[in-house]
């Protein structure tokens, strides 16, 4: 079992993954503090995010504002909220909640195929 912030999983992580799933922690949190981001995100997110290195799913995922599979690789479910919030890449909070409850989950909250 490996740990990768407060999540078990069963799976063994990489360290390539995590560094990954931090990345998009980290441009979701890039989302609430730096206007010129989220105004680009806005606009046009394939272009926003084209120098951001992130694997090929982590970046269908983010245009496409699937949050529910971004929630099963390990992203941070409360930084996604800026995403919503913010209406970037599709999303808005009704949107969010929707695909985020769509995730089916274990008795402590970790995500289960």
């Amino acid at each position: 079992m490996a740990i990768v912030g407060q999540r078990a999983y069963d799976n063994a992580v990489t360290l390539e993954q995590t560094v990954a799933i931090f990345a998009v922690n980290y441009l979701c949190r890039e989302v609430l503090r730096d206007h010129a981001f989220r105004a680009a995100m806005k606009a046009d997110p394939a272009k926003a995010l084209a120098a951001v290195d992130l694997t090929n799913d982590e970046r269908r995922a983010l245009i496409a504002g699937d949050v529910g599979a971004l929630f099963r690789m390990g992203v941070n479910g409360f930084l996604m909220g800026y995403l919503a919030r913010f209406e970037v890449c599709g999303l808005n909070v009704e949107t969010y909640n929707q695909r985020m409850r769509a995730v089916k989950v274990d008795e402590i909250g970790n995500p289960v195929a």
